[in-house]
């Protein structure tokens, strides 16, 4: 039975897990334009505040689909090649262009385009057992796959990336830490409820001020620091202009935790 996605939605949190669990979760055309459509629509979808991304029954994702996907591709045509892998990269970029936070939480395999999804999330969650590997010049395939040259390197640095990236060799929990790659290592029963703790913090924070700062970590890839400090400098402004900062500092003054909403 292919992977299919379920949505559960709690708290302004919308957990999405990956279920396939007899391949370990891999993904299929169907389902890259699915999750695409489904965080390009996170934009205009004023119920969901964070996400947290995980997989069924101890994996992450193992990635394309070998009889779903790779099997038909050896067969395509190269405008149908270009085809699938504008759309693969278009889920990337509906990713890292919604407002929400997205947290990654990682068991077992995380592998080719699991990875990706994982390297897309804003952080990650993983596990000692789980293992990381950007697969694909295993499949005779270049590394720079749906953004991977781009972002790997701004997490775990350029040469620890060309190393995953030329080699695709699976690295542990660990080492994935060790790396910087995961933001903590968690005990496997305890690893979605930690995530989820993380996207419940984050959704009751200040929604607007957080897309923001997702936009800013995005767009000052490309800035000379001059230019960033000037962007960050109009960005805070119009953070400054929210209810949320007149929020805050309402609380801060009557001596309360401030209630956020978002606007």
């Amino acid at each position: 039975m292919p992977t299919r996605a379920r949505y559960d939605l709690v708290n302004q949190v919308a957990t999405v897990t990956l279920d396939g669990p007899e391949r370990k979760n891999p993904l299929t055309f169907e389902l890259y334009a699915e999750l695409r459509d489904w965080f390009d629509g996170l934009k205009s979808d004023g119920k969901v505040k964070a996400v947290v991304l995980t997989g069924a029954a101890g994996n992450f994702c193992s990635g394309g689909d070998v009889h779903e996907i790779i099997g038909p591709l050896t067969k395509a045509s190269p405008e149908r090649l270009l085809e699938f892998t504008q759309m693969t990269g278009d889920l990337v970029v509906a990713m890292r262009g919604c407002p929400q936070p997205i947290v990654a939480a990682v068991d077992g395999t995380c592998a080719g385009a699991g990875a990706i999804l994982a390297m897309a999330s804003d952080m990650r969650f993983g596990t000692e057992r789980s293992k990381v590997a950007f697969l694909f010049v295993r499949v005779g395939l270049a590394g720079c796959d749906m953004g991977a040259c781009a972002i790997l390197p701004r997490i775990v640095g350029l040469g620890r990336a060309a190393e995953l990236l030329f080699t695709g060799k699976a690295i542990s929990g660990e080492r994935a830490y060790q790396w910087g790659f995961y933001n903590e290592l968690c005990d496997p029963d305890e690893l979605l409820a930690r995530a989820q703790d993380l996207a419940y913090a984050l959704a009751a924070g200040p929604a607007f001020a957080h897309a923001m700062t997702k936009k800013m970590l995005h767009d000052e890839w490309s800035m000379p620091l001059d230019e960033a400090i000037a962007a960050e400098a109009h960005a805070q402004a119009r953070c400054m202009e929210t209810q949320d900062f007149h929020r805050a500092y309402e609380a801060f003054v009557a001596k309360r935790s401030p209630k956020f909403e978002g606007n």
